[in-house]
């Protein structure tokens, strides 16, 4: 006789009338089995939740409407701690066997919790199923991602697509695949056979049957796969759902892996909208409401909520265990706590499982499935931060084991097929491997906790060490991008192998390696515009470095100084290369002098000294001339023409000029193009070659974006607005110089900030719209200046002002200049300020040999003009010479008192 399942829609009307008629007759409330459970103080929902039913269910059989089949008695009887006769259960002989089948109707548990986030997984899931091609689909993915959850809501949605029924299975309790066929058996109500095996029970009962078994944590029970097969190939109509934290790696399976909930990339531009529909993010706040109903989570928390929930990669037991929380740590403690997430992500609701309680007993649970060679390797590969190439592992296990390994590609497809690592790929570029950071915080508990974390962090160390210095001599050539790719890739491993082995300096250990990765990485700080970052770590393996290797030391000093001269930092910058440069001197490094003579020269051109700036570089020059590398010539012929275009030597500046570009371009050096093309569009900016100057401007600027090189950009778009000013196209040159800002305040260079402000400070004056944002801009950038002591910049600062102060006086614009100058009370008064500051610049000018830009000289000329006119030429030259006599500050200092000239 065939059985019907009647789990879900598979009875009409009159025979589930009839069923519930009989039942009814033949059964009384079980009053036993509630006296044992309120007893034990428990409530349905827990003893459902337990042994993997529904709180109705167990309401059914309480009251009698219905008996657990003989898997739920023994589930009950495991759990009461009893025989079956104390809570009720006494076998019903005389019934027959197609009517005890009927009563043991498989249950589909029934959440408690809503989903969120997962709507297109489970439409995705459930087009499969539908699909007659795929009769296994197994749920994979890591420890806390959702997979039994979401197995439910798919089987839910699909109740009606199987006229038999839907019956769940959970495999949690089971750890030898010989249970397996008995446990489903059971849960489809078969009584035990002794004339037939299970599977053989199971072929024939499950023969005709349009039926879905849910199989929930199969990874424990792995090797029960294959009996699977043989079901599905005997029953044509049956399908399968298997959640498993592995593929079950047989025929016909089909594997849909459950990722991490979504989360926005960035939330600078996204609205709330958006936002809050990401996955991740609305499970977290539909979970703190639930927490806390009456917490109001405002817009301005919305960037702490997206990263929490990045910090806990997206997981949902991690967010739900997180948003529990709430209850006792705001959301910034909460961020805070969660550099540390396994000691946070504690305290799941008791009815559930250990192992998901907490998610350290959630990635225990699979990590003790490994093998012991599985977990060993697990353990070592938690060392890798932000991923790994295959390369990197063998290297590490090598320099671990002494050989070559033979098989460890064995062992991580083990681990990719577990997802306790993924594999990322991208178009023409090696595969990475990665792992969650909560899997490699435990991983690396794990390292502690085996006494292996420091030998296999040293290896770690060692490798990075090698890779930095296999790419030091590519940074400054045609393979230059390649390289810079390299290390931006692994960049997360370098900065952790740095940390490592400048902790291990501090505590008294060699500090040698980590001042050779620093040594290395400043090329890389300076490109991608970390400048911040590469001078704390420059400046902290510095302050533990005496007593190393002279040109180790030396060479650090040198990085040292080049990233604070970038950041405008000029005196901390001249005193770190000139001790550089004294212990190249005494080793007699010939190469270390030349790089450190023309970094100083560098930083002696940005102090307006530039008669020491050429002494320094032209002694570079002879150096580099002495070595013979012509790729290298070329930096001290650029550094030469930097500073002629400083001292406005135009003509002296351009043949050196094309013949740094020359040498650049025949290596393929595509950042020094960038620089020599920038400073040619400067050198030509000044004889007003206006058309070259902007070619010359816009093929340094796709340069320097090719090479994501932050500073260089900032620098081209600076000069192209420039030339827009000067032709009169003030919205563009703003639009530039507002990009360009921008790039200055990331990469934190002061003096570009101050640049950038001044000239956009003349942008807005020209524009006669108003005064107010000029005169707000360059208070910000004077404000800067002084920090940084830059006369040269000052000049202009100072010059400016007396612009904006003159218009004011003029009567050209009906707005005021705010702070700057805000209680002006007659035009004469603005004038005669404008007057002083022009007398005190000059007087500046002459004393740090910075004249007056050509391409600036006509507008000058044309409104000191103006305002001789309007005051008369003996009230203007007093003005002026009273200028001449005061400091930069006592001319800021001098508005409002210019009457009592």
């Amino acid at each position: 006789m065939l059985m019907k399942f009647a789990s879900y829609g598979n009875m009409n009307n009159a025979q589930q009338a009839s069923k519930h008629s009989r039942t009814k007759a033949a059964r009384t409330p079980n009053e036993q089995l509630k006296a044992h459970r309120l007893k034990k103080n428990w409530t349905q929902v827990y003893v459902a939740t337990m042994i993997g039913t529904s709180d109705v269910e167990v309401s059914r059989w309480e009251t009698g409407a219905a008996e657990p089949s003989l898997y739920f008695r023994e589930k009950l009887c495991e759990m009461f701690g009893t025989p079956p006769e104390a809570l009720g259960f006494i076998a019903d002989v005389a019934a027959p066997q197609e009517e005890r089948l009927l009563r043991v109707s498989p249950t589909l548990p029934f959440p408690l919790t809503s989903l969120v986030g997962r709507e297109q997984e489970v439409t995705a899931a459930c087009t499969l199923l539908r699909r007659t091609t795929t009769r296994l689909l197994t749920l994979t993915g890591p420890g806390g991602v959702g997979k039994t959850r979401l197995a439910l809501e798919i089987a839910h949605e699909m109740q009606e697509d199987f006229t038999d029924g839907i019956c769940f299975v959970s495999m949690a309790s089971l750890h030898d695949a010989a249970f397996v066929l008995p446990t489903i058996a059971r849960a489809l109500g078969l009584q035990e056979s002794r004339a037939r095996s299970p599977l053989e029970q199971l072929k024939a009962a499950l023969h005709g049957q349009h039926l879905l078994l849910v199989l929930d944590n199969f990874e424990q029970v792995i090797e029960a796969a294959p009996p699977l097969v043989e079901l599905l190939v005997a029953n044509p109509r049956l399908k399968l759902l298997v959640t498993s934290r592995e593929v079950l790696r047989v025929r016909g399976e089909r594997e849909y892996v459950v990722q991490p909930l979504a989360l926005p990339a960035s939330t600078a531009l996204v609205e709330r909208a958006a936002i809050v529909r990401y996955g991740a993010v609305a499970l977290f706040m539909e979970r703190a409401r639930e927490m806390l109903p009456d917490v109001a989570l405002t817009d301005d928390e919305l960037p702490l909520i997206v990263e929490i929930c990045r910090r806990v990669d997206g997981l949902p037991l991690a967010i739900e265990l997180a948003a529990a929380r709430l209850k006792l740590l705001p959301l910034q403690a909460l961020l805070e706590g969660l550099e540390h997430r396994l000691a946070i992500l504690t305290g799941g609701p008791r009815d559930l499982p250990d192992r998901q309680q907490t998610m350290r007993n959630t990635i225990a649970w699979s990590y003790e499935l490994l093998s012991e060679e599985e977990q060993r390797l697990f353990r070592r590969l938690s060392v890798f931060v932000g991923g790994c190439t295959w390369e990197a592992v063998e290297a590490l296990l090598e320099l671990l084991d002494g050989s070559k390994p033979t098989d460890v590609l064995d062992e991580i497809t083990s681990l990719l097929d577990k997802h306790l690592l993924f594999q990322e790929r991208q178009d023409g570029q090696e595969p990475r491997l990665h792992m969650l950071e909560t899997l490699r915080e435990y991983g690396l508990e794990c390292l502690a906790a085996c006494t292996e974390l420091e030998q296999t962090q040293d290896a770690h160390v060692q490798y990075y060490v090698h890779l930095a210095q296999e790419a030091e001599p590519h940074l400054l050539g045609a393979e230059q991008q390649r390289w810079f790719n390299r290390l931006e890739q692994e960049y997360d491993n370098l900065r952790a192998a740095l940390h490592w082995s400048v902790e291990q300096g501090e505590a008294g250990h060699s500090l040698e390696p980590a001042l050779r990765l620093a040594g290395v990485l400043e090329r890389f700080w300076e490109v991608y515009g970390s400048l911040s970052e590469g001078r704390v770590w420059l400046e902290r393996v510095l302050a533990s470095s005496e007593g190393v290797m002279t040109s180790v030391r030396a060479k650090v000093l040198n990085n040292a100084g080049w990233l604070a001269h970038w950041q405008g930092d000029l005196d901390r910058a001249q005193a770190l290369c000139q001790e550089s440069l004294k212990l190249y001197r005494e080793i007699g490094d010939t190469p270390g002098m030349a790089w450190s003579l023309y970094r100083s020269g560098l930083v002696a051109y940005r102090k307006n000294d530039y008669t020491l700036a050429r002494s320094l570089v032209e002694e570079s020059l002879a150096l580099f001339r002495k070595l013979g590398d012509q790729q290298e010539l070329a930096y001290p012929l650029l550094g030469l023409a930097i500073v002629a275009v400083g001292e406005r030597e135009i003509e002296e500046a351009r043949p050196l000029l094309e013949e740094s570009l020359a040498l650049f371009k025949k290596s393929g050096h595509k950042e020094g193009m960038a620089f020599a093309l920038l400073f040619l569009g400067y050198a030509l900016l000044a004889q007003k070659e206006v058309t070259r100057t902007t070619a010359s401007a816009e093929e340094s600027l796709a340069l320097f974006r090719e090479l994501h090189h932050k500073e260089g950009s900032a620098r081209a778009l600076h000069l192209l607005s420039q030339v827009l000013l000067y032709q009169g196209e003030y919205a563009r040159a703003r639009s530039l110089l507002e990009e360009a800002l921008t790039l200055f305040r990331e990469v934190e260079d002061k003096h570009g900030i101050a640049t950038s402000l001044l000239r956009l400070a003349q942008v807005y004056a020209v524009s006669r719209d108003n005064l107010t944002t000029p005169g707000l801009l360059l208070e910000e950038s004077l404000g800067l200046v002084r920090e940084l002591n830059d006369k040269g910049l000052l000049v202009s600062c100072l010059e400016e002002l007396a612009h904006l102060a003159a218009m004011q006086g003029l009567g050209e614009t009906g707005g005021m200049i705010p702070q700057a100058a805000p209680s002006l009370r007659v035009s004469s008064e603005a004038l005669l300020w404008a007057v002083q500051l022009w007398g005190a610049a000059e007087s500046l000018r002459e004393a740090v040999g910075v004249p007056l830009p050509s391409s600036e000289l006509a507008d000058h000329e044309h409104i000191a003009t103006a305002v001789r006119t309007q005051l008369g030429e003996q009230a203007f030259a007093q003005a002026w010479q009273k200028g001449r006599g005061m400091t930069p500050e006592q001319a800021l200092a001098a508005q409002g008192r210019s009457q009592h000239l």
